[in-house]
């Protein structure tokens, strides 16, 4: 342990792979071409969004081992999850594998969460090869938490849209033929509730929470905001953005040269009419693969911290009139020099 919530890892643990699906709507976005695959329908030749969803994560999984040149037989153990509930998108998608699963409810922080899960495995010892994996989709999610598409609700400015899309990334204890990046270490993030009750505004259920892991991630690690290429955001949009700067400004710590968001790049919110930005578990997911590893990869950035963010709300807490919670995992991504 490093400080009071942060771990700093011995023995480094390595991303050696990593793959990214995404829809329709973020293969028309600035990254487009960046991603491994696309599903132009949406539906990816499934009979609902649920099952869609599911077969995003497979997908994902078997184009970052193709990468990679392994089989599922290389991976000791799976740690995905996504927002449907019971994370159903995760169980139905990578049943097949027949896998050692640890399922994660991290609601959009879970891709930080896993890759802090997995890490911490591979490093121990406990396992030399995992997989963490994550996923969401526009119509289940909105199914799941808000109105059906079919409803036609209008949506405040303040809304971010969830983006369709997965991540999977091979977690190693020994580099690969293609090291995308090293994990120094991880602050696992505290829940913060700052008693926002606005679905419709996830930035500012979040980004209480974003502040806070990284105050006390810059605590433990001793260091400053200039130690960092990038500090990364995963879904706070434009109005989480400003909220995340103004609180760290109360604690005299400046990120505004050093910040993206992930859901800020992943559309172009004024021609894709997307709100304050992008959402969902999938957002941070594919931007990693797609984008922030490519950077780090080819050294363009020495040391990032990736740190996606999640609202824990569920229907039941919302309809009851409950506030909605945030948290945020901090990932420490740094170059492999071989």
């Amino acid at each position: 342990m490093l400080g009071k919530q942060s771990i700093q890892f011995g023995k480094k643990p390595y991303i050696i792979s990593s793959a990214s699906i995404v829809g329709s709507k973020e293969a028309e976005g600035p990254m487009g071409e960046l991603f491994d695959k696309v599903g132009y329908d949406d539906s990816f030749g499934a009979e609902n969004w649920e099952e869609a969803e599911s077969r995003l994560q497979k997908e994902a999984l078997e184009i970052a081992l193709s990468k990679a040149g392994l089989t599922r037989q290389d991976l000791q153990m799976v740690f995905a999850g996504d927002l449907l509930g019971q994370s159903i998108a995760s169980s139905f998608g990578l049943a097949g594998y027949q896998l050692p699963h640890i399922g994660l409810y991290g609601a959009c922080s879970t891709c930080g969460l896993s890759l802090t899960m997995g890490s911490a495995m591979v490093s121990a010892g406990f396992v030399e090869k995992a997989a963490c994996i994550t996923s969401s989709h526009f119509a289940s999610a909105e199914k799941e938490f808000r109105f059906p598409l079919s409803y036609g609700n209008q949506r405040p400015k303040s809304a971010t849209w969830t983006v369709t899309g997965s991540g999977a990334f091979l977690v190693s204890s020994q580099p690969g033929k293609q090291t995308r990046a090293v994990i120094e270490g991880v602050t696992v993030g505290k829940i913060v509730d700052y008693g926002v009750k606005d679905s419709m505004n996830m930035g500012a259920c979040m980004a209480p929470a974003a502040a806070d892991t990284v105050e006390q991630h810059l605590a433990d690690f001793g260091r400053e905001p200039e130690d960092y290429d990038r500090i990364i955001t995963g879904d706070l949009g434009l109005v989480g953005q400003q909220l995340l700067f103004d609180l760290l400004a109360r604690k005299n710590i400046d990120i505004t040269r050093q910040h993206m968001d992930c859901g800020i790049e992943i559309y172009d919110s004024e021609k894709q009419h997307t709100d304050a930005g992008g959402s969902g578990c999938g957002c941070s997911a594919v931007v990693l693969s797609a984008y922030i590893l490519k950077k780090i990869e080819e050294g363009i950035w020495k040391r990032v911290l990736f740190l996606p963010t999640g609202a824990l709300l569920s229907k039941t807490s919302y309809n009851e009139g409950q506030s909605i919670p945030g948290i945020a995992h901090g990932v420490v991504l740094e170059h492999y020099h071989g």
